[in-house]
């Protein structure tokens, strides 16, 4: 029920799984594979799936640690979308990539959850997307040291909070790996 005109696609959108985003991540192994398996599903269902890159001053483009991790490979037509901001549509092409492929609906995978995911999340809320986040297929690194919660912790509450958006027009909401509906609404 998107807010966006003639837009009635829904994408698989997977944002920074890339090696040193991943690395030391919450339950890294599970989240890639429950990625892998949506990346699939999406691909077997003719539903586009966005790969969305992350680079800046740490993360340098070309890098291993900038690369996507090696269990999930891009398709050769699948579009990836380059980004320097937590988020994925500010200062990138991913607007006009969504609009092409008549997109208002995005599923949304990945990583660092308290970062690019909650902010691409809200980025495409506030642009008229009605977006769902997968509970078990995104994740974070350990920031307690800097006084945040545990990850566990971060990620359910982030899960619960997604879970109750809402705004006139757009949906939102979380599920699981095993119910996501690439045809149908949060």
């Amino acid at each position: 029920m998107t807010t966006l005109d003639n837009r009635p696609n829904t994408a698989l959108l997977v944002i920074d799984v890339q090696n040193s985003v991943v690395k030391a991540a919450h339950e890294r192994d599970t989240v890639v594979a429950s990625i892998g398996s949506l990346v699939e599903k999406a691909r077997h269902e003719g539903t586009p799936v966005v790969w969305v890159q992350h680079s800046d001053a740490e993360l340098v483009r070309g890098s291993d640690d900038w690369r996507i991790v090696p269990e999930l490979t891009p398709g050769d037509t699948e579009p990836l979308v380059e980004k320097s901001y937590g988020d994925a549509f500010e200062d990138t092409t991913l607007e006009t990539v969504l609009s092409g492929l008549g997109v208002g609906r995005l599923v949304v995978v990945g990583a660092q959850t308290d970062a690019c995911i909650r902010s691409t999340l809200h980025g495409a809320f506030v642009r008229g997307y009605d977006a769902t986040l997968v509970g078990d297929a995104h994740t974070t690194e350990d920031q307690t040291s800097w006084g945040a919660p545990p990850p566990a912790q971060v990620i359910a509450h982030t899960n619960l909070y997604w879970t109750y958006q809402s705004a006139p027009g757009r949906t939102a909401g979380t599920v699981g790996t095993k119910d996501v509906d690439f045809g149908g609404t949060a």
